[in-house]
């Protein structure tokens, strides 16, 4: 009984003599979520509210008065603020998950302490160095906690170093390079963390954390490729165009064998962009872009009646 969904309930009402009593007891258990439960979900999400809104305040705090505040009094703060919010999490008796919340707070304090840290003293060093060593500071508490949006800062520092180190550092790296690193990286985050969640049901990996992880990796290889066909002939592009087919083909073998429609559909969506920007690279013509325009008509209403056929087949 426990897969089973509100509309399952209302085909068997519908085609038996099942009471209305037994049906509203089964879907006050199985369906609809309990007092406990929302409690436990207006608890996470103001406190989740709470530091986030902190936190924004502290940022808020030091731009606005950035001008009178003593140079002690501002990197003081910001450390008295951290220390607080970790010896909490040590020392307090509260949830695991809201020590998390607190745990991603002070990460992201980390990081305003580097900025006012650097604002204060003009280091002169490059904006890369500023987030690599907010991701470099903040990596033990990430593995620790295992806690998915903070992972997810954690992910967007890196893909945000890899970005500011090509254009401050590694000026001759193509753009088609760039783009085929960081999906390499995003890709990598997204196989271990499945991988993980296969081997281990233990570990909990959100469908929203890794459906995000796929968008990004999607996008990237879809802008990468579309670059690399605009572009000159290189090594990167055929490079990620191999490496997107192959991680494309186990995408949608993991998301038929796992009966996940968002795989399927952004890796779907995705091909037919690559193949507009194939079909706009031959020619540029008015009949050509006609062509398109029917392609696109044509192929988005193939992809959503596909889907929808399969998330059929896959309910009965």
């Amino acid at each position: 009984m426990k897969d089973i969904e509100r509309e399952d309930i209302q085909i068997i009402a519908k085609h038996s003599n099942w009471s209305e009593k037994s049906i509203q007891k089964i879907l006050t258990t199985h369906i609809y979520h309990d007092k406990a439960a929302w409690q436990k979900f207006l608890r996470l999400f103001f406190v989740s509210l709470g530091v986030g809104f902190t936190t924004a305040g502290i940022i808020f705090f030091f731009a606005y008065n950035w001008a009178s505040l003593h140079k002690f009094f501002k990197l003081g703060f910001l450390e008295v603020g951290i220390i607080s919010a970790t010896l909490v999490l040590v020392i307090a008796k509260i949830s695991l998950d809201i020590k998390n919340i607190l745990l991603t707070g002070a990460s992201i304090l980390v990081g305003v302490l580097f900025a006012v840290f650097g604002q204060i003293y003009q280091t002169g060093a490059n904006a890369y160095d500023f987030f690599l060593g907010w991701t470099m500071a903040i990596a033990i508490w990430v593995l620790i906690s295992n806690f998915a949006p903070l992972w997810l800062v954690f992910i967007t520092l890196i893909n945000t170093t890899t970005v500011l180190y090509a254009e401050q550092v590694a000026q001759d790296w193509s753009e088609v390079f760039v783009l085929a690193l960081l999906f390499c990286i995003n890709a990598a985050f997204l196989i271990g963390f499945l991988y993980l969640k296969n081997i281990n049901p233990k570990i909990k990996v959100p469908s929203w954390f890794t459906n995000l992880l796929a968008l990004a990796v999607v996008f990237f290889s879809t802008v990468g490729i579309t670059t690399g066909i605009f572009g000159r002939s290189q090594e990167a592009f055929w490079v990620l165009l191999l490496l997107t087919s192959a991680l494309y083909a186990i995408g949608i073998r993991y998301g038929l064998k796992h009966k996940e429609v968002f795989n399927l559909s952004v890796i779907a969506f995705s091909c037919i962009v690559i193949s507009c920007a194939l079909l706009i690279k031959i020619t540029e013509d008015e009949g050509m872009i006609f062509f398109i325009g029917l392609f696109v008509i044509a192929s988005v209403s193939m992809v959503i009646k596909t889907l929808i056929r399969l998330q059929k087949k896959w309910k009965k």
